[in-house]
């Protein structure tokens, strides 16, 4: 049986939602995890996912800001929604996936940016956004009673010297220092979770899933970064058939700056 997961940085459902609708019409995921919705649940547009045919949806969400929710084919059960540094943003969604062969817990992220200052002395978001990651460390690969766990999202750090245009040129840019990648990779390693994208994709090879809403011709300079996340525990890792990061979204019409990520599995029983 396979089964496919997409994840991504819609920066606000409500004005994106043609965007959404044309993506699962022509990709049909079994689950999609949006982030930056931007959207308080009581007005989240859960009628024209139900008529795509997500009978499933959850959310956590707030006005302007933020935001996740998970939609899937299959009914989700055990869902939690966790206030990360205890301030009330909605950056998280918990939830076992149960499809006929296998319970897949996911966990839904939206890391805060950090601002633009890398110093977090000076800089309260960077300092959120450090102090976030470290409590991101109780989050590991153990699915909790599910079969398999995915943690999925816009983690906004590119870890890997090929997952940004230039590695010297942005040593000291918010999302690619040393202090965020080095602890990124360290949750990472520390919790038991496979880079999932980088088992599909060799390391060596340059990904970026983000391009910047600055660049004038974003796709003729290609500065991107790849700020959007697919971990798993290590025993999907022979159950993943492909990623897809589908850059042709950063061109559509009215787009967000991220564009979709999606994994296939091959699931057992």
């Amino acid at each position: 049986m396979t089964v496919s997961v997409a994840t991504w940085n819609i920066n606000s459902v409500r004005l994106r939602l043609p965007l959404v609708q044309s993506f699962l019409e022509s990709w049909q995921p079994d689950v999609l995890c949006l982030q930056e919705t931007k959207c308080p649940n009581d007005q989240f547009p859960l009628k024209a996912f139900h008529r795509m045919g997500y009978e499933h949806v959850e959310m956590h969400g707030q006005k302007g800001y933020h935001g996740v929710a998970t939609i899937s084919r299959f009914p989700l059960e055990a869902v939690e929604a966790r206030d990360f540094c205890g301030i009330g943003d909605t950056r998280h969604l918990d939830c076992v996936v149960r499809t006929p062969r296998r319970a897949l817990r996911i966990h839904n992220f939206y890391v805060p940016a950090g601002g633009d200052e890398p110093d977090p002395e000076i800089n309260p978001k960077f300092r959120h956004k450090l102090d976030f990651l470290e409590e991101m460390r109780t989050i590991t690969a153990d699915p909790g009673g599910a079969d398999s766990v995915l943690l999925v999202g816009d983690l906004n750090i590119a870890p890997l010297e090929t997952d940004v245009w230039s590695h010297k040129q942005l040593l000291k840019v918010v999302s690619h220092t040393p202090v965020e990648t080095e602890t990124l990779e360290d949750v990472r390693r520390a919790g038991g979770w496979s880079d999932l994208i980088r088992v599909a994709i060799p390391p060596e090879e340059k990904i970026y899933t983000w391009w910047s809403y600055r660049a004038r011709d974003w796709d003729v300079s290609d500065r991107g970064r790849r700020l959007d996340h697919v971990w798993g525990s290590p025993d999907l890792e022979p159950m993943l058939s492909d990623i897809t990061v589908l850059r042709e979204a950063r061109g559509w019409e009215k787009p967000s700056d991220h564009v979709p990520v999606i994994a296939r599995f091959r699931l057992d029983g």
